[in-house]
Formats: structure tokens, C-alpha cells, sequence
């Protein structure tokens, strides 16, 4: 039974080593060894040199105004339609810096003025991008004839470009020419200290005959991972998300776009679309109980797109209609995201950990109210958990030292009876019963626990919060690398310190893998955010005190059961 225990564990932790070097061989470049998939496909600028977002087309009217004057290039030149000077306009607020294309009037630039690059903090990170390393924007613009579009040069309105000191709103105002009888102006509203931005759409019929335009709003980005993200052993999702309230939340790979694999709920009057990456997203919302259809779809160039159309109705001559929608693009803030839309804090993605991971979060949050400080928050949290789980750890550890404490009389019958190997198992039974021991015992308790510390390193590898936040002297980011890895030295001698002070296996082979596992595993987390690491150091040191003190209460001095890989002990 005390093998079968060893067993079940070894099981466990072998699977996660095999996971972690698939990722390490993907993070080296190579393919997957046990879990391949298609190569993500990479951005191309255009032969001309311009960016490939340009190029983008309009998605397709849907069916009640699909015609093929909704696809770009197939519209007649509209002889009313002067064009206008294109020109970058930039916008900056306290929290944004964002850059407008007057063609098209959509956002190609975007930096978050109080998050760092993660290669250079000397810099904003940048979502929104128009370069050959990167394309990344949001596009809105008109269906159902030959109206404007996100290609068509748009006027831009004098007015203030930056949000000044005591002002709390700035608007920019695009106004096209007329095709197809029809005008578009499009409002941009920004807000101090807010990542969602309000964006008007006007439509009016200057023409002499009623139109039935759509509007589109879309998010269209390449296939590649973040440029830091792409240095990390660990992988989070990066791609187009729709969220409705008939289905949900659902994440989609550009894989299954680029294979006509994608499905999603297309019709709804809720919800939103979005485009999810490491710590940031951003999402096109459009008013509570306005119907509209979903889509993701590859455009040119490798490009993936997720928007929504929605019918604005019929337009009489003279008449103007207007659509609000808003955009987000900022941090993954849990708290903050979920007053904007119901379900938007879901881009923050759990995966199947949600369940536990939100009311852990929340306690994680309520603890740096409290302390200030991401790192001892952390510290704080592990420790709450340990006291939770005190009397489960307790049972295991009880059941360690009762092992621990027969292990003598179970080497010395493994000894005797070693030719005799079902003598043996029914001889160890006996044992057991007669010092009441469970072998067993050490072992549920662990797998109870398993999924709560998972939680716990979803939570700390998803929250933004913990990006670039320091904690003490040499961690000045949590969410990298410890630059000297004294944290993951640390937690490598307190994990070898733990397997010193657990019984010794009988089996002498048993007894070298209990050794070489810790030290293969601890080498994986020299390349973990040390958040990560301090987390799996605090539990480490917290979990040696309570066994030490179990052990001394049960009548077991602590003993160190040091390694033994001599030759003597090979050939036993």
C-alpha cells in the first residue's frame, strides 16, 4: 500500500514534467514533443511596404444586406466623395496615448501610459500596433452599399488633443464625404483615468432615396503571440473571445480560424467581442439589447479579425441615425471590468480553475488593500491557505511520522523476506494494522489540496496587478524571472529539505528518484515570475515548520534521511 501511495504521486508528478518539457521544447523552437500543433502564422507587411492592416476587407453584410457592393473594391467610385488628406492624429490622456488614422477613422496605435514594456520599462507597453513586428487595431465603418468604410478618408475636426490638467472628458470628431448618398462621422469620447472610450456613430442620408446601412465594428490583429510572452516557459491564451449570454464565454485559436474550424454563437442583442492576450484585451461593446451577429474571420495577409454587425434600420432622405458603442483597451483589472460589461472580467481567463480562482483573487485583493505590498500579499495568502487546510496537512504529516516511525521494522522484513515478495506484502499488512498506520494517509490529503495551489498559480500568472510590481530589494517584478535566482535556490534546498525530513523509502531506487525529482522540478522554476516562486518557497518553509513541530509532538525526532547513491547501495 505505501508503493501504491508512491505511486499515485509519482504518476501526478511525472504527467506535470511531461507537460513542462513540452513547453520548454516549444520555447526552444522546436515542435512539440508530445503535444504538437500548427505553427501560429506570422504578420506580413504588404509587398509595397505598407502595413498589412490596410488591406484588411470588410466582413460581409449579413444575409438580410448582403450584396457585393459590401465587399471593398466591388463599390462604384463615388464621384461625391473628394478624398481627404490622411493623417495620424494623436491623442493623449492621463492613462492613454493613443494614435487615430483619419482613413477610416480607426485606432492603429494605443500605449497604456502606466504600464512598462516588459523588455524596456523605460517605455509604455503598447496594445495597439501598425508595424512590420506588429498589427494590431480597431476598425468600424459601414455595409450594405457603397458607404464608407474603414478604408474611406475621413475630415478630422479641429478640438483639443490632449486631456488637460482639471478636464475630465476630450472628444475627436471624424466626419467622411459622401458615398452612396450617405455620410458617416464617427465621435471618439475619452475619459480621465479610464480605459473604455466612447465612439458615436452618426449616419445621415444626404441622398434622395431611403438607405439601410449596417454597422460593423471589428478588432484586427496577426496571429503571433506577444513579443515578451514568446521568452516564457508558460503559455496563456492569445486570440479572438465572444461572449454572449446564450453561450458564454468562448475562446477562439487562430488555428481553428485559419482551418474554417471556428464556431461561434453568431446571432445576439448581448455581449461583446474581444481580442485576449497576457494581462491586456480590449473589446468592442455595443449597447445592452442591440441585435447584432458575431464573427472571426482570416483577412489578408495572415490577419484575424472578431467583430459584430448590427442593422441600424432604414434611413429616410434628410434623416440621421446613431449607434454608441464603446471600446476597451486597457488592463486585465478584474474589479474594474466587470462594471463595464456583464462577463467582460472573463478575458481574464482561469481556464477551468474559474470556480475557485475568482473568490481567491478576491482574497488576494483584499490582502494587498491591506498590506500595499503584491509580494507579502502573496506571502499572506499562502499562509491563510496553510491555516485552512491545518488539520488535513496535519493528518498527512501524523501519518508521515507513524511511517517514519515503523520504517525501521519495515526495512528489516523487506531485508528478511526479499526472496518471498508475497510474504512480504502480506507480512507489511500486518504491520500496518498493528500500528494502526494508513498508508494511505499521506497521500489524500495532498490530492485534496492539489487543485486549490493550482488555483493559486493561475491566479498570480494571470493577474496584471502583479506585472512589474516589486516586492523586496532585488524583486522589482514579480511577474519576472528572479534576475539573480536566489528565490528559486531557496526553494530548491527548502524542497530537499523537505524530502530530507519524509521516511525513506524502502526501495533503494524509490528511495534516489525521491531526491532527483525535487531537483529536476526546482530547475523548471529558474525560469517561473517570481511571484510563482515565492509563492512555492513560502508553502515549502510553512510546510517543513508544521511537519517538524507534528513530528516532535508525536514523539518522532526530526531526522534528516540523507541520500545514498554509493555502490554499495546500487547493489542492494
Amino acid at each position: 500500500m505505501n508503493d501504491i501511495r508512491r505511486t499515485i504521486l509519482w504518476v501526478i508528478f511525472g504527467f506535470t514534467l511531461v507537460l513542462l518539457w513540452d513547453k520548454w521544447q516549444v520555447h526552444n523552437g522546436n515542435k512539440a514533443t508530445f503535444f504538437p500543433t500548427p505553427p501560429a502564422a506570422t504578420a506580413q507587411a504588404s509587398e509595397a511596404g505598407k502595413p498589412a492592416a490596410t488591406d484588411a476587407s470588410v466582413p460581409a453584410a449579413s444575409a438580410a444586406a448582403a450584396s457585393p457592393s459590401a465587399v471593398p473594391g466591388a463599390e462604384p467610385a463615388a464621384a461625391e466623395a473628394p478624398a481627404a488628406p490622411r493623417e495620424d492624429v494623436v491623442v493623449s490622456t492621463d492613462v492613454l496615448r493613443l494614435t487615430f488614422d483619419s482613413q477610416g477613422a480607426k485606432l492603429k496605435h494605443a500605449e497604456l501610459l502606466q504600464y512598462a514594456d516588459s523588455q524596456d520599462k523605460s517605455r509604455p507597453f503598447v496594445l495597439f500596433d501598425e508595424s512590420v513586428h506588429r498589427v494590431y487595431q480597431a476598425q468600424s465603418g459601414l455595409i450594405g452599399g457603397a458607404f464608407p468604410t474603414h478604408k474611406t478618408p475621413m475630415n478630422v475636426l479641429p478640438g483639443a488633443r490632449e486631456l488637460k490638467e482639471g478636464e475630465d472628458q476630450l472628444q475627436l470628431r471624424f466626419e467622411s464625404a459622401e458615398q452612396g448618398g450617405v455620410k458617416l462621422a464617427t465621435t471618439w469620447t475619452f475619459k480621465r483615468g479610464a480605459y473604455d472610450m466612447g465612439v458615436r456613430h452618426e449616419v445621415i442620408n444626404n441622398g434622395s432615396a431611403a438607405v439601410s446601412p449596417q454597422l460593423y465594428v471589428q478588432l484586427v490583429r496577426d496571429g503571433n503571440k506577444p513579443e515578451g510572452e514568446q521568452t516564457t516557459m508558460y503559455s496563456t491564451f492569445t486570440g479572438p473571445a465572444v461572449y454572449t449570454d446564450e453561450k458564454k464565454y468562448q475562446k477562439v485559436e487562430f488555428k481553428d480560424i485559419e482551418n474554417g474550424k471556428a464556431s461561434v454563437e453568431k446571432t445576439s442583442s448581448t455581449g461583446y467581442v474581444a481580442m485576449v492576450q497576457h494581462y491586456f484585451a480590449s473589446a468592442w461593446l455595443l449597447p445592452e439589447g442591440t441585435a447584432h451577429d458575431n464573427f472571426v474571420r482570416k483577412v489578408d495577409n495572415n490577419l484575424y479579425a472578431v467583430g459584430s454587425i448590427a442593422s441600424l434600420g432604414q434611413i429616410e432622405p434628410g434623416h440621421t441615425k446613431s449607434l454608441d458603442a464603446r471600446l476597451f483597451a486597457g488592463p486585465q483589472i478584474e474589479k474594474k471590468l466587470q462594471l463595464l460589461s456583464p462577463g467582460l472580467e472573463l478575458v481574464k481567463d482561469y481556464g477551468m480553475f474559474t470556480i475557485l480562482a475568482k473568490p481567491m483573487y478576491w482574497l488576494l485583493d483584499k490582502l494587498h488593500s491591506f498590506l500595499g505590498n503584491w509580494g507579502w500579499s502573496i506571502v499572506a495568502l499562502v499562509l491563510l491557505l496553510k491555516i485552512a487546510f491545518y488539520w488535513l496537512n496535519a493528518k498527512a504529516y501524523s501519518s508521515m511520522a507513524k511511517m517514519k516511525a515503523i520504517n525501521p521494522k519495515i526495512q528489516e522484513m523487506r531485508e528478511r523476506l526479499k526472496d518471498k515478495p508475497q510474504q512480504m506484502q502480506q507480512e507489511m499488512m500486518r504491520i500496518y494494522r498493528e500500528e494502526k498506520v494508513n498508508p494511505m494517509g499521506g497521500c489524500l490529503p495532498i490530492l485534496v489540496q492539489i487543485p486549490v495551489f493550482m488555483t493559486l498559480y493561475w491566479v498570480l500568472l494571470s493577474s496584471v496587478e502583479i506585472r512589474n510590481a516589486p516586492w523586496i530589494g532585488w524583486i522589482t517584478d514579480l511577474s519576472a524571472k528572479d534576475p539573480y535566482f536566489i528565490l528559486p535556490v531557496l526553494m530548491t534546498l527548502s524542497s530537499l529539505l523537505q524530502t530530507a525530513l519524509n521516511p525513506a523509502p524502502p526501495d533503494p531506487m524509490q528511495a534516489k528518484m525521491m531526491w532527483i525529482m525535487p531537483l529536476v522540478f526546482s530547475v523548471m522554476f529558474f525560469f517561473f515570475p517570481a511571484g510563482l516562486v515565492l509563492y512555492w518557497l513560502t508553502n515549502n518553509i510553512l510546510s517543513i515548520a508544521q511537519q517538524w513541530i507534528i513530528n516532535t509532538r508525536m514523539g518522532v525526532p526530526p531526522q534528516f534521511n540523507l541520500p545514498k547513491f554509493g555502490k554499495a547501495d546500487a547493489g542492494k
